[in-house]
């Protein structure tokens, strides 16, 4: 009989064992935490703790398709960054309009966010550094595949995916567009984030705020 892999107390916990597999980046000046708000600071926080590395977030916005917003035609994301989801777009000949449009609404959401948890703090410049990018999980992996292509527009040395649970299926297809991956459990079946935590309570803004301003290292 396979062996139910542990589940997590809470997304600090997480951290603190996630940080744990990347002790081969602690104490590097090039290193740079980076979270996908809001559930993955919690967690980031703790790593960028351990490791000695200053934390952020990385904002990533889905632009759904108008009438079917649960289908994504592409992500906007910190830094004025965006992708397309080129099968999407051209599959449903969506007008570039149309991609504008949805693209500066939610422009608008992610600079909202940006100013409520970061304040009047400038975001991490990351070019030629190394970029842990966190996590409390991923199912699907859209919105950390999202971030990665981003993010590699603003030209990083290294992007470190870290992820205390995720399906073995996410973490295999994401390690073809990150430097590396790290899952500390890929349990099958994998069903749902949450269902791997006895505490998954929502992340609030106010804790955000927070756990940024206190790793300003």
């Amino acid at each position: 009989m396979a062996l139910t892999p542990p589940r997590f107390h809470d997304r600090r916990e997480a951290g603190r064992l996630l940080a744990q597999e990347l002790q081969a980046y602690a104490g590097r000046p090039d290193v740079v935490v980076l979270a996908l708000p809001r559930g993955g600071v919690p967690v980031a926080a703790e790593v960028a703790q351990a490791l000695g590395a200053p934390l952020d977030v990385f904002l990533v916005r889905k632009l759904g398709v108008p009438g079917h917003e649960e289908l994504a035609m592409g992500a906007v994301a910190s830094g004025g960054l965006g992708v397309l989801n080129a099968e999407v777009v051209s599959g449903l000949h969506i007008p570039e309009s149309v991609i504008r449009t949805v693209a500066a609404r939610e422009q608008q959401e992610l600079a909202r966010r940006e100013e409520l948890y970061r304040g009047n703090r400038p975001p991490r410049d990351v070019r030629g550094r190394t970029v842990i990018l966190v996590d409390d999980g991923l199912a699907t992996g859209a919105t950390m595949l999202a971030a990665i292509r981003a993010l590699r527009q603003q030209q990083p040395a290294r992007i470190v995916v870290a992820v205390p649970t995720a399906s073995s299926e996410t973490c295999e297809a994401l390690k073809r567009e990150a430097d590396e991956v790290v899952c500390s459990i890929t349990p099958e079946p994998f069903v749902a984030v949450g269902q791997w935590y006895d505490d998954f309570s929502q992340t609030t803004d106010a804790e955000v705020r927070d756990l940024l301003a206190s790793r300003q290292a």
